[in-house]
C-alpha cells in the first residue's frame, strides 16, 4: 500500500492549483496547473488501501485506484500507468472532465476530505505522455473481420480501440470535419485543450484504427449500407438532441441551445473562421441550467467579455455536505464551485423562467418568478415575477435522447421511451449485427460510463464475431448510470 500512516500525517485535501482569475480569462489554455511532486506525492500516500476499496465500486470502469496510488507514492510513474491504462483508455480525458464519483465513495470521506484520485489520476497521464510511456499497442494479428463504429466521442473511441488492438479493422465515422465528438468541439479548451485529443488519435492511427471525417451516416452513407460492408456496426453517436424550454418568446433572436453558442466558439478558438458565431461580447447573458455545460457556457462568455453573466437554476440550491439521504458511498449532489463560477457571475436558485421578453423580435430580457413546490411539481409563484436584462440566452437544459438520423428507417433499429437506441444485454439493438453504447444507449451521463460502455460493448462485438473474446466487460447495459444536467 501507499504510506501506512500517510492519513494520519496528511489530514488536508490539496488540489491542483488553478491559474489566477485576470490571467486565466485572457486566453483559452487549461485553468490548472501542474501539481508540486512531492504534494502530489504526499496526497496519494492518504489512500489507505482498503480491505474493500469502495472507490472501484464507485468508479464504472473498475479503476484500480489504491494500486496505481501507491505506485505513484513510491516514484514508479511507468508502472502506475500501467495499471491505470489497464481499465481506462482514456485517463487524460476523465482525469479532466469527470465528477469523480470515485472520490464521493472513498473510504477516507467518511470522517476526513477524500483521497485526491481524480488529481493523481490526471498527474500520472500526464507524466506519461511527457516521458514517452504511451505508445501504440497494434495487434500481433488480423482477424479478417470489419467493425465499423459512428461517432467519435469517448464511447466510440474506446469501442474502436479495444477492437483494434484484438485484431479486427475498425473504421471509425464521425460526420465533423475533425475526430474526437464533444470532446473536441463541446469541451471549453480552459477546461480540455485539444492536444489531448490529438496525440490519443495519433495514438490509436498508428495501431491501426481507421477514421472517417465528413461523412454523415444516414444521409452521405445509410446504415444499410454500413450493415453490408461491416460485419458489425456500433452507433455511438451521443444524447444530442438539447432539451428546449417552450415558452412565450422561445422565439426571439437571442435564445439559443448552449452547444449552438459553444462548437463555434471551440472553432474559432481552433483557428477556424466561423459565420456569423454568436459572441457575448459587451452582451448581457442569461444562463438556464446549473450543470457542467452551463459552466461551459459561463467560461466562454467570460472570455468574451460578457457585460454581465447570470445562471439560472430552477431547482433548490445543493447542500455543501453530503446530505442524510445520499449516504457514503453514494454519489451526492453538491453545491460545487467550477472554475468558471470563481470567474464571476451571478447563480440564482429556485428560479423559474416564465417568459422571453424581446422588441421586435430581439431578446431583451427573461421574465423569472421564484419556484415553489405544489404537490411535488415546481411551479412560479405568482407575484414573485422579474425581468432581467438579457441580450443572450443559452438553454443548457440537458439531453433527451440520440437523434434519429434515420437508422430505424434504414436497419429497423428501434428507440425506447426516453429517446435511446433500444439494446439487450450484450449491447446489441434488435438488428443482429447493430450494436449502440455510450450515451445513445443509457442517456446523457458521465464520460466514464461511455468509456466503460465502450469497452463492454467492444467485449461483446468481439464475442459475436469470434465466438468468444479476452477483452473487459466492466459495466453492463442494464447499469444505472448517473445522469448530469
Amino acid at each position: 500500500m501507499a504510506d501506512p500512516r500517510g492519513f494520519l500525517k496528511v489530514r488536508q485535501r490539496e488540489t491542483q492549483p488553478r491559474r489566477p482569475v485576470p490571467v486565466r480569462i485572457m486566453d483559452w489554455k487549461e485553468v490548472y496547473e501542474a501539481q508540486e511532486k512531492g504534494v502530489l506525492k504526499a496526497q496519494a500516500g492518504r489512500c489507505m488501501d482498503c480491505g474493500v476499496p469502495f472507490c472501484h465500486q464507485g468508479c464504472p470502469l473498475g479503476n484500480l485506484i489504491p494500486e496505481w496510488n501507491d505506485l505513484t507514492w513510491r516514484d514508479k510513474g511507468e508502472e502506475a500507468i500501467e495499471r491505470l491504462h489497464a481499465t481506462n483508455n482514456f485517463p487524460e480525458f476523465t482525469g479532466r472532465l469527470c465528477p469523480a464519483p470515485c472520490e464521493a465513495s472513498c473510504v477516507l470521506g467518511i470522517n476526513q476530505p477524500a483521497v485526491t484520485i481524480k488529481q493523481v489520476e490526471v498527474s500520472i497521464i500526464d507524466e506519461a505522455f511527457e516521458n514517452g510511456w504511451v505508445n501504440p499497442l497494434p495487434p500481433t494479428r488480423l482477424t479478417g473481420k470489419t467493425v465499423a463504429v459512428v461517432g467519435s466521442g469517448p464511447a466510440g473511441l474506446a469501442v474502436a480501440q479495444q477492437l483494434t488492438r484484438v485484431g479486427h479493422t475498425v473504421a471509425v465515422y464521425e460526420r465533423d470535419d475533425k475526430i474526437g465528438g464533444l470532446l473536441r468541439y463541446g469541451i471549453p479548451d480552459f477546461k480540455m485543450e485539444k492536444e489531448q485529443v490529438d496525440r490519443r488519435i495519433e495514438q490509436m492511427k498508428a495501431e491501426g484504427t481507421r477514421f472517417r471525417t465528413g461523412v454523415s451516416v444516414g444521409t452521405d452513407v445509410t446504415w444499410e449500407q454500413l450493415r453490408r460492408r461491416y460485419d458489425a456496426v456500433v452507433v455511438c453517436t451521443g444524447a444530442t438532441v438539447p432539451r428546449d424550454l417552450p415558452i412565450p418568446g422561445r422565439e426571439l433572436d437571442g435564445v439559443h441551445f448552449a452547444m449552438d453558442y459553444l462548437v463555434p466558439a471551440n472553432r474559432v478558438v481552433a483557428g477556424e473562421s466561423v459565420e456569423d458565431q454568436i459572441h457575448a461580447r459587451g452582451k448581457h447573458v442569461v444562463i438556464l441550467g446549473g450543470g457542467d455545460t452551463g459552466a461551459d457556457c459561463l467560461g466562454t462568455a467570460h472570455r468574451h467579455g460578457a457585460a454581465s453573466v447570470t445562471t439560472l437554476a430552477i431547482g433548490k440550491q445543493p447542500p455543501i455536505e453530503r446530505a442524510g439521504h445520499q449516504p457514503w458511498p453514494t454519489f451526492p449532489t453538491l453545491f460545487e464551485m467550477a472554475s468558471a463560477h470563481e470567474e464571476g457571475g451571478e447563480r440564482t436558485y429556485l428560479a423559474s423562467t416564465v417568459e422571453f421578453v424581446g422588441e421586435n423580435g430581439k431578446l431583451t430580457g427573461v421574465k423569472v418568478a421564484e419556484t415553489e413546490f405544489v404537490d411535488g411539481k415546481r411551479l412560479p409563484k405568482a407575484g414573485t415575477e422579474r425581468v432581467i436584462p438579457a441580450d443572450l440566452v443559452f438553454l443548457s437544459l440537458g439531453f433527451t435522447g440520440a437523434e434519429p438520423a434515420g437508422i430505424t428507417e434504414q436497419v429497423s433499429a428501434e428507440f425506447d421511451g426516453r429517446g435511446n437506441v433500444s439494446r439487450d444485454g450484450y449491447y446489441m439493438t434488435n438488428t443482429e449485427g447493430i450494436f449502440v453504447a455510450g450515451d445513445a444507449g443509457r442517456g446523457q451521463s458521465l464520460i466514464v460510463w461511455a468509456i466503460a460502455e465502450g469497452r463492454a460493448c467492444a467485449a461483446a462485438v468481439d464475442k459475436f464475431l469470434m465466438g468468444t473474446t479476452i477483452l473487459p466487460a466492466p459495466v453492463a447495459p442494464t447499469d444505472r448510470a448517473i445522469a448530469v444536467l
